[in-house]
């Protein structure tokens, strides 16, 4: 549930760690590879298919124990586990269903397993929300000490952040939904021959955008430099402010070049006028199976012609 750049919350107890790569301030920056200055040659770009295959999450269904020591805490973990928070991490939360789904390959007995002793070793924390008078939502997320482990022995890149805790339950429907969001826009992105490479949440994007625009001063008004400002963030000046997206996707294609797509979760609450800034602004729009029609409908109405996806 995004807002523009200049929505600010509170100070977020979950602490996501600072990413230590200015990849986020130049989105169409390539990540460093051992090919970089030959990539049009036949042998490096063997060389990236290669990688893209190390690359690969082989560790997602191994019950394999490892042990990760943590200042004097030492802790022997499944690669299933060290798995799961590392996907929990990047998302701050998930519903249960889906990382069952996804992360297990639809294994749920196996993923209480593993949540058990999680949760036994203060790692994740688990709750059940009540988001209307006939439902709940059963969410996990990760402790400070998941989130120490993860960033002490640096199972993520330098420039991926990692969250911990839930700071507003009732968001958590809404961020809890963005996981499935990014299973669904990488399988198209793998279908057409590329790889996801990093998630990239909005607070982070909203964090490194008013910091630019903080820094323009009294220039911050102005309409050109403002628009400078969101090019250098990959985004765009729609009515004169700036649309951030509950989420961007950096992927490399089938050419191995680093791109990025903004995608943005809608639900029946936004309002017309919010929904038709973010198809403006170009993001790749979904919205559940029970919005979708009212969510057409005032695209439609306003002729635009943004598809919304389904989630």
């Amino acid at each position: 549930m995004s807002r523009d750049a200049f929505s600010r919350d509170p100070q977020d107890p979950r602490e996501a760690s600072s990413p230590r790569s200015a990849r986020q301030d130049n989105p169409d920056r390539s990540r460093p590879r051992k090919d970089a200055n030959t990539r049009g040659e036949t042998g490096a770009r063997q060389q990236s298919r290669d990688d893209r295959e190390i690359d690969k999450p082989l560790d997602a269904q191994s019950s394999a124990e490892r042990d990760y020591y943590v200042r004097d805490r030492a802790y022997r973990l499944r690669d299933s586990e060290i798995h799961s928070m590392k996907e929990i991490g990047k998302f701050r939360v998930i519903r249960a269903h889906d990382l069952a789904q996804y992360a297990y390959d639809g294994d749920r007995e196996r993923m209480e397993g593993d949540l058990r002793r999680l949760k036994r070793e203060a790692l994740v924390t688990e709750e059940t929300l009540e988001i209307s008078q006939k439902k709940t939502l059963r969410v996990v997320t990760l402790t400070k000490a998941g989130h120490r482990l993860l960033e002490r022995t640096s199972q993520l890149p330098d420039d991926q952040a990692i969250y911990h805790g839930l700071l507003k339950s009732r968001e958590a429907n809404h961020d809890a939904d963005l996981y499935r969001l990014y299973q669904k826009e990488t399988a198209r992105i793998e279908r057409s021959g590329g790889r996801p490479v990093r998630v990239i949440l909005d607070y982070e994007i909203k964090r490194n955008l008013n910091r630019d625009l903080a820094l323009l001063g009294p220039e911050k008004d102005d309409p050109d430099r403002k628009a400078e400002v969101a090019e250098k963030h990959g985004l765009a000046v729609v009515n004169g402010k700036i649309p951030v997206p509950d989420m961007r996707v950096e992927y490399e294609d089938a050419e191995f070049l680093l791109q990025h797509v903004d995608l943005e979760l809608a639900t029946r609450e936004y309002r017309p006028r919010s929904l038709a800034e973010k198809a403006k602004a170009g993001f790749a729009i979904y919205g559940r199976a029970e919005d979708a029609p009212r969510l057409r409908r005032i695209l439609d109405e306003r002729e635009l012609t943004r598809e919304i996806l389904t989630l």
